[in-house]
């Protein structure tokens, strides 16, 4: 008997590593969703984004911190794991993910990054990258959008819960329900 994942924090299931038949599984999805959220028009539901960001790296050992770009209409550009850490962190730097983003013309990001011990609360470390990220790519006018916390037990959006990190600003917030992404141009 095999044991499964709980991806999406069902409660049905212990955490333990996946079977080469649902890694498989996996992909597939990851590529349906991939698929269907570059013809979408622009992300308009957390839940997408958290699903999303979920299947890419709630399966890690390791701390993977990962970019959504997005163009002016917010719809995925590419979504990249840009930095890898320990069981307990990893370095960020936001030079490298300035120059990302212009390098694929970035209108905005969306950050997301897994805690291996499955907690999903942002830690203050959390909070002060994301701080650093959003005054290093205000001056290049990409726009930050949110911070996704990945783990076991779910994923958190920092602007939903109002974490306070200038750049993820109220308005995301009080988007939620419907086009949370405001467009511009």
């Amino acid at each position: 008997m095999h044991e499964t994942y709980d991806i999406f924090n069902t409660g049905t299931a212990p955490c333990a590593q996946f079977t080469s038949n649902q890694q498989a599984t996996i992909q597939e999805a990851i590529g349906i969703l991939e698929s269907r959220l570059r013809t979408t028009k622009a992300f308009t539901s957390p839940s997408d984004v958290k699903q999303f960001c979920q299947l890419q790296i709630v399966q890690e050992k390791d701390e993977h911190f990962c970019c959504m770009f997005m163009d002016s209409q917010h719809r995925l550009i590419a979504f990249e794991r840009l930095f890898s850490g320990t069981i307990d962190g990893a370095s960020v730097h936001p030079r490298v993910v300035v120059r990302r983003a212009l390098e694929l013309n970035a209108a905005a990001v969306i950050f997301t990054h897994n805690h291996p011990s499955g907690v999903t609360t942002p830690s203050q470390s959390d909070i002060a990258i994301t701080k650093r990220l959003k005054q290093a790519l205000g001056i290049v006018d990409v726009r930050v959008l949110d911070h996704m916390v990945v783990g076991t037990e779910g994923a958190v959006s920092m602007a939903e819960r109002g974490t306070p990190a200038p750049g993820l600003h109220s308005h995301w917030k009080s988007k939620w329900n419907g086009a949370w992404l405001r467009r511009s141009g």
